[in-house]
Formats: C-alpha cells, structure tokens, sequence
C-alpha cells in the first residue's frame, strides 16, 4: 500500500520565515563595504564622506568613489570610543572595531521556545490520545493489523464450542469464495456478535476464523475508539472501515463491544450526546454504507449484550448472534486435550475425571488449571504432571492456596471438623445432593478454615424444588453440628447462610415454588444473563408482599435447619467418629465418611 503524503500549511510558514531571514542576513552583508574605523576617520578628515547613518555601536552611510566623481559607494564600520581613536590615530595605528555575532542567539531565543512548546503538546497528545505515533495521528485507527501469515490459529486450538464453530463455517467460505454466494443473490451477515460469559474463547474463536480464512485481521478493544477530545473516536471508526477496505477480504473484530455500543442516553440524565455516542452513531453509519460483498466482515465480542443499543443489534448491522456459551463435559474434555499438548503428562492423568470434577468452568479457568497443575509438579520436582496435582490445583483454584503453617486453636480446629462433616452427613443422608469428594479443615484462602468439596456427576440444566430444599439443608448442615455438638454456635457459618438464603430466595421471588407467595415473578431486576450482577430492584410489589416474601424465605431456612439437626442428632455416632478422624488426619475422602456411615448404620441396627 502506497504510502499517502500529506502536505500542511505549517511548512509554508517555516519556509517563508527562514527565506526572510536569510535575506535580511545576506542584503546587509552583501550590498556594502565593510572598513576599518580608522579608515572611515582618514576620509572623514579628507572630506570623502558623503553621509552618515550613526547607531549606537555601527555608523553606515556613502563614500566618494575616487577618480570617479559624483558616485559613491555603501560602507558601514563599527564604532569604537572617541579618546581612544585619537590615541591609535596619533600613532599612526589601523583600527578597527568588532560586534560579537547575534545570529546564532537570535535563531535560539525563537527555535528553543517553539520547540519547548512543540515536545510538551507532542507529550500532551501521546498521553491522552492513546500512545499514538504522533499528534498529527490522533485520528488514526489503533487496530493491531494481522495479516494472513501472521496468523497461526485455527479451528483446531478452538474446543468446547461446537456448535458456535459451525455458525462460523459460512463465513469461513464466503471468504474464501465469495462468488457461491453471490452467484445465488446470497448476502453473508454484515456483522456477527458472539455473546457469552468471560472466558469461554469468543476473541480466540475470531482469529480462529482469520486463520482458517487466511485473510488480514483487525483486532481492537471498544474502549479504544472512546476518547476525550470531541470527534476523535468517529475519525477513528472512519479510518478503520478506510484501511479494512484496502485490504479487502479482511475481518474487523472489536472485543468489549460494550465499551463503545452501550444503549444511548444509559446511565445519563436526559440521554445527553457525548464523545461515546458520537462514535456510535458513526459506527452505525460505517456499518450501512460498506457493501457486504466487498469481503469486509466486522466481528464483535461482549458479554454485556443486553445493555447494547439496539439500533446495533437490527438486521443489516449485526445480523448473526452467535453465543459462546460455557462448555459441557464433553466440551470441557476436549478443552483440556487443547491445553495439555504443550505439557507433559504422566500415564494417570483422565481427562474424563478432571471433566466431571470441573463444573462450569470455561476455557480460561481450564488453562489456569493445567498451568497451575505443571506449576506444583514442578514444585514437588517431577518431572511429568500427575493425577496428584491436578487434582490440587482443583482444591487451590476452587478453594484457595492452603495454609498449612496457620495456627489454630485445639477448640476452633475441633468445632471445624464438625462442621466440615456435618456439611457432608447430611449431604450424604439426602438425596438429590451433590456426592462429598474430599473434607478438609487446613484452611484455605481469605477465611476457609476448612472445606468439603462436593463435586457433581452431570452437568445439571434444571433442578428440582426438592433438590433445592436439600441442598440448603446441606449447607446448613455444619452450623446444625455445632448447635447439637457444643449447645453453641460460631461465626463460622456466615457463609453457608448467605448461600442458603440465596437459594431460599430465588425458590420464591423467582422459581414460584411457595405455596403462600405462588407463581408470581418477583425478581424485577434486569439479570445479565453471563454476568453475574443485578440491576438494583425497583420495588414492584407492596410492602405486604414484601413481608410475605420475607416469611416464607424464613419458613424455609428455619425448616430446613431443623431437618439437618434432626440428621444428625440421629447419626450422632457418625458425626463423632467422623470428626475424630478428620482432627487426626486432617484431609478424608468422601468414601472414607461413607464406610464409616455405613458400619455405624449397622452396627445400630445390629445393636436393636
């Protein structure tokens, strides 16, 4: 691509003023004769001297020209004192006298000033304008060019989003041959919006898109295109649909989509129009005037769709919605063949276990494991990564880095152990509940004096009202050991509440499953359906509804209470013997409590 030369009006300038002070410099140089003062004193005493011109350190003026008469000649001299002129003349001296050059100083009292100026505004525009080559550029687009050799992803590093990659097999081939479709009067999508949760590989799915098209890709984030100086983020837009059209078939992606496309007028007062909104409005307009079949195909990325305008999300801007959605097992197994090439694995190591003990998490969760799993081996100084360590970087990423050197109290330590396996007696006495992994009390993270890591068999879309009761009464299950225990209750249990009312209270405002409430959507608040953040609730029911609410996520809680009590009071052996072997080993399994479960079950019986 040819570079383009752009002429300004400041170079004019500059060339007119050094051209006049050149020939202010050069015509006084040149158009007189320079001469000694003591000669100027001589034809001066002889008459020669037509006229004078007297400043303060210089005398200029006409001379008689001799043997030619009536013409004169220019001389200029520079004045020396008068007493000592006599002196040098009454002994027959030439003299002359010299003023120290000024060009040199006058051109630096003008260029140092500019220039100050000139790095301290050039140093202003780099801070504010994003770190741009130059402030002549500030209306540059700041898009980092891929181009198609550059460019080593494909379809192959992208797992776990099946579905999502066949959606993008049409403009994989429309790249490619553009003529299938327009053959046919078919029209590729102008934009496609990938919506997902953070992490799940929407950005890593757009370059895996470039590289199995093999053309130039653009990448740049939303918030690059918002500036503080009016009218700079639309120049940018402009000059990105510009140079995306030059080089043709290409792909323009903007991650964070949200940064720049949020709803106009959100979030203030009277919808005013500002820098952002000007960006948009520019990008809208950007998005109707290129021609689809030009092979310009912009690719956008947020998790934040629903606060987008929707003048973005109309057909004939972003036409294709793909979501990127979290993976399931399958998905999560395959993720991890993805990410273990680079590692070397030891012979234990099953994916389809570490799939199943990774509910929910996506690809960037899934990379931090396998890192952090290569990390502890090489900590524990081996030489290939085990089942061991994958294993712990589950606990440390889900739980946190354990603190081994922590000390605890006899009688905190022995009121943790029971309420690690109160959690998991009544875990394992109800049904629908999640089977108990490992039980812990080395603490862990910010506050965890203990754990029990309860880990699903499947992935669960939909769960029952039963379902729900019970998990409560599971979480409740380490404060009811302590009360039946010890006749007391400690702090230790602020946790579990607060997940236990949060599932009390989705059960009423939300799953309409209260028999005094009924089925009646309470949760006004807009959820972000990949974030986990609510939009402060506006107050749609009345305050009796409110105290009705309120006493029936009580009911619940209070209910489910006295269900674990009730559990454990019966399993008091269990719990006892339970909690003995945890204070003696610190970490036990699942089916370590199960077996003792069991043997104290039959032994009741066998005992009756």
């Amino acid at each position: 691509m040819k570079k383009e030369q752009k002429f300004s009006i400041v170079y004019i300038f500059l060339a007119l003023w050094a051209v006049l002070l050149i020939q202010s410099y050069l015509s006084t140089m040149l158009s007189s004769q320079v001469i000694p003062y003591s000669q100027f004193l001589k034809l001066l005493k002889e008459g020669n001297i037509s006229e004078v011109a007297i400043t303060a350190n210089r005398i200029e003026g006409k001379m008689k020209v001799e043997g030619k008469p009536g013409e004169t000649q220019a001389f200029r001299t520079v004045r020396v004192d008068y007493d000592l002129s006599e002196l040098l003349d009454k002994y027959h001296v030439t003299f002359k006298g010299e003023i120290e050059s000024t060009f040199v100083r006058d051109i630096l009292s003008w260029v140092v000033p500019i220039g100050l100026f000139v790095g301290i505004w050039y140093l202003l525009m780099r801070r504010m304008g994003g770190q741009q080559a130059g402030f002549m550029t500030l209306g540059k687009s700041k898009a980092k060019i891929y181009m198609e050799n550059e460019i080593k992803i494909n379809f192959k590093d992208v797992a776990g989003v099946d579905e999502a990659k066949q959606e993008l097999m049409e403009v994989i081939e429309f790249l490619k041959n553009p003529a299938r479709f327009t053959e046919l009067g078919g029209r590729i999508p102008k934009g496609i919006l990938l919506v997902g949760p953070p992490g799940t590989g929407k950005t890593l799915l757009a370059k895996a898109v470039a590289g199995e098209s093999g053309v130039p890709f653009f990448s740049l984030s939303g918030s690059e295109f918002v500036e503080m100086f009016v009218g700079l983020g639309a120049a940018r837009v402009r000059d990105l649909f510009e140079q995306a059209k030059k080089k043709a078939p290409c792909i323009i992606f903007i991650d964070e989509l949200d940064a720049l496309g949020k709803a106009r007028g959100f979030g203030m007062p009277g919808g005013g129009h500002d820098e952002r909104e000007q960006t948009l409005n520019q990008l809208l307009t950007e998005m109707d005037g290129f021609d689809p079949n030009a092979g310009v195909i912009l690719m956008a990325a947020t998790n934040r769709p629903e606060i987008l305008d929707p003048a973005l999300l109309r057909p004939g801007r972003f036409d294709r919605h793909v979501l990127v959605d979290r993976p399931d097992k399958t998905g999560r197994e395959e993720i991890l063949k993805v990410h273990i090439r680079r590692v070397k694995v030891a012979p234990d190591v099953d994916l389809e276990k570490l799939a199943g003990m990774t509910p929910g998490m996506v690809g960037a969760d899934l990379a931090n494991l396998v890192n952090e799993a290569a990390l502890l081996a090489v900590r524990h100084g081996k030489k290939e990564v085990g089942m061991a360590e994958f294993i712990e970087s589950i606990e440390r990423v889900v739980a946190g880095l354990e603190k081994k050197n922590r000390l605890i109290n006899p009688q905190e330590r022995r009121i943790v152990a029971y309420h690690e396996v109160g959690h998991a007696l009544v875990a394992l006495s109800l049904p629908g509940t999640d089977p108990v992994q490992k039980i812990s009390i080395i603490p862990r993270g910010i506050a965890a004096l203990g754990y029990t890591m309860q880990v699903p068999t499947e992935d669960r879309y939909l769960l029952r009202k039963t379902e729900l009761l019970n998990r409560i009464a599971s979480l409740l299950g380490g404060r009811a050991a302590e009360e039946v225990v010890f006749g007391d209750i400690s702090t230790g249990a602020h946790n579990d509440l607060a997940r236990a009312t949060d599932i009390a209270r989705s059960m009423v405002k939300e799953y309409g499953m209260s028999g005094q409430v009924g089925q009646i959507y309470f949760a006004r608040g807009k959820r972000s359906p990949f974030l986990d953040t609510l939009a402060p609730e506006g107050g749609d029911y009345s305050e009796s509804t409110a105290e009705l609410i309120d006493r029936e996520i009580k009911t619940i809680i209070d209910g489910q209470y006295g269900k674990a009590k009730e559990i454990l009071s019966e399993k008091r052996s269990a719990l006892d013997e339970g909690a003995a072997l945890l204070l003696q080993k610190e970490k036990i399994d699942g089916t370590e409590l199960t077996a003792l479960m069991d043997a104290m079950t039959l032994q009741t019986r066998q005992d009756a």
